[in-house]
């Protein structure tokens, strides 16, 4: 094997970020002659900044040009830019691989956050240097630390998959220097009386069925909103968390001809004593509004949804995130995001029980790992079927623990119930 490093003078060397400097100077190229059991193959690769960054390119490259199988990366490729390469990689693996909602995150910080400071950077010559730069611009702008750390994630996956393409020999998003600190606090999750303030004030309006949902079962935003009654069966006392509304509804959207399936690929969830009065109450007010559109001749949408406007039509999710912000400033209350009801929902559940298993099959966390930790089956499609029978009944006890302590009244009232019951039982005998 053939080694050399050989300087360059350039009249417009670049800088550590890609762009050109203006100025004359040394660059180094580093070309290796090797052999192959077809032959004697020649490697290069030009335009190092430094010579410390050259030899160490070449050291890397002669330990695994002595590896049998190894190729180096393709030629073809070699003027690609950043740009060009996120640009195509988004397009063919994002609709294929992303849910919506994350292929366009990924398309937003692509063209908004990372093409304006390394997009004309040839794809082989990005460094990590390069992505330092780019992240402390970023922050310059004054973006937030989740912000700059997704345009990193963004970068790192779609680095990883030239690497595997050999588009480059390694992925320079993984040896950064920046180190993320944590944005603003998250805001704490309502406590328990908060929570009964909450759903006080939204009794008897729109917001009623919402927290409901939101503030003691913790669906998504686009679960609630998606949630159909052809999946609650009010005789066994569940509902089915299965579909969501499609992410980006149109506006004025009437009929949804077709729902989005769940994050966490469906769940079911009891209902229990507390809240059954909500959803049999939200029956019939859909039930008065559907009879009183027909009299007055006007269309009701048969969405079936369990949340919807007084015609049957869709609830706007980000309608529902920006009157939330007002509902809560008119209202006094502590200002949460709309998906923080969602970890209220978890944060109360786990006190009040502890069981941490449970409260994520409630939420709807996967169920990697269950059937091995369970000792019931080694057959992921046994194990969920079997898995959510026998969590079914501790799911109603953690639920139960929860929404009795939002609704203790109701709770006196049932044991009032109990043993006057227990009493006529006892006449009887």
């Amino acid at each position: 094997m053939l080694v050399s490093v050989v300087a360059r003078q350039v009249k417009n060397k670049k800088g550590t970020n890609g762009e050109n400097t203006g100025r004359a100077g040394t660059v180094y190229d580093v070309f290796i002659t090797y052999k192959t059991p077809d032959g004697h193959k020649g490697y290069g690769k030009r335009g190092f900044l430094t010579k410390k960054e050259a030899l160490a390119h070449e050291a890397e490259m002669r330990v695994k040009l002595a590896t049998p199988g190894f190729a180096p990366t393709k030629a073809a490729d070699e003027k690609k830019t950043v740009g060009e390469y996120l640009n195509e990689w988004v397009e063919v693996h994002g609709k294929a691989n992303l849910r919506p909602s994350t292929y366009n995150g990924y398309k937003y910080n692509i063209s908004k956050n990372i093409i304006p400071y390394i997009g004309q950077v040839p794809l082989k010559r990005v460094t990590p240097a390069m992505i330092d730069d780019l992240l402390a611009k970023l922050y310059d702008r004054g973006l937030s630390t989740s912000t700059c750390r997704y345009a990193h994630r963004v970068l790192s996956v779609a680095f990883e998959a030239a690497r595997k393409y050999r588009y480059i020999e390694s992925n320079p998003a993984r040896d950064i220097l920046t180190k993320f600190g944590k944005d603003a606090k998250t805001p704490d999750p309502y406590t328990i009386k908060q929570v009964q303030y909450l759903i006080a004030l939204g009794a008897g309006n729109k917001w009623e069925m919402i927290f409901v949902l939101s503030c003691l079962y913790g669906l998504r935003r686009s679960e609630v909103l998606g949630l159909r009654w052809d999946n609650v069966d009010l005789s066994k006392k569940q509902f089915a968390v299965i579909e969501q509304l499609p992410f980006k509804l149109p506006p004025k959207t009437n009929l949804v001809t077709e729902m989005a399936p769940t994050k966490s690929q469906g769940r079911i969830l009891p209902i229990t004593d507390a809240t059954m009065p909500f959803f049999i109450k939200q029956y019939e007010l859909q039930k008065r509004q559907r009879e009183l559109a027909e009299c007055s001749g006007q269309t009701y949408y048969e969405n079936r949804l369990v949340v919807c406007k007084a015609d049957g039509s869709p609830v706007s999710p980000d309608r529902v995130t920006s009157m939330f912000a007002q509902f809560l400033r008119h209202n006094e209350m502590p200002h949460i995001r709309f998906h923080d009801l969602r970890h209220t929902a978890a944060t109360n559940m786990h006190e009040l029980t502890g069981d941490f298993y449970t409260v994520g099959e409630v939420l709807g966390h996967t169920l990697k790992g269950v059937g091995l930790s369970l000792g019931i089956s080694t057959n992921m499609a046994d194990v969920t079927a079997r898995y959510v029978d026998v969590r079914l009944e501790r799911k109603q006890i953690v639920l139960e623990a929860y929404h009795n302590a939002v609704f203790p009244e109701r709770m006196k009232e049932r044991r009032v119930e109990s043993k006057s019951a227990a009493k006529v039982r006892e006449r009887e005998r």
